[in-house]
């Protein structure tokens, strides 16, 4: 009876131990503590406004979501830094009379990872995505809400995945 008690024991904390290594997010054990993001600029040819504030934002909250890390103004283990490099509306589909049925919208966005406890982690590399919509709808309201909401989540995860979750 007593070898089951402390083969269980045993298991108990070997499970236990294993849960700050490995994580839902996939970042495993992050050597680091805090993280900064600097304000990413918009230097697109095509302005929008706000949506540099917007992106910046929306990548501080995504790595404050998936990982314990704490969000500093300068000094942190870990930096991010960049601009938004292109915001273009393309026509991707057209319809029989030679007009746009669908557009696209593409942001692209470069960044610099700075990991200050692992050199070999830092990058510089452009992540982008695209929304399409309906030529007959403006990009404006209810559709650019859409869209940034769409694209910005999937660049930050990108970014997250690249810089760390290693994916």
């Amino acid at each position: 009876m007593k070898k089951i008690y402390l083969l269980s024991l045993i298991i108990l904390l070997f499970t236990i131990n294993s849960c700050s290594v490995y994580n839902f997010t996939g970042t495993g054990k992050i050597d680091a503590e805090t993280f900064q993001v600097g304000f990413f600029q918009n230097n697109a040819e095509l302005i929008e406004p706000g949506i540099d504030r917007t992106f910046t934002l929306e990548l501080q909250d995504l790595i404050q979501n998936q990982t314990n890390l704490n969000l500093v103004l300068n000094g942190a283990d870990l930096s991010y830094e960049g601009e938004i490099t292109d915001f273009r509306v393309t026509p991707m589909t057209a319809t029989a009379d030679q007009r746009a049925a669908q557009n696209r919208l593409t942001i692209r966005i470069n960044v610099r990872f700075t990991n200050k406890k692992k050199e070999t982690d830092d990058f510089e590399k452009s992540f982008s995505f695209f929304f399409d919509y309906p030529a007959d709808q403006q990009l404006t309201g209810a559709t650019l809400s859409a869209a940034l909401k769409e694209i910005f989540e999937r660049i930050t995860q990108d970014i997250f995945n690249e810089s760390l979750a290693k994916w």
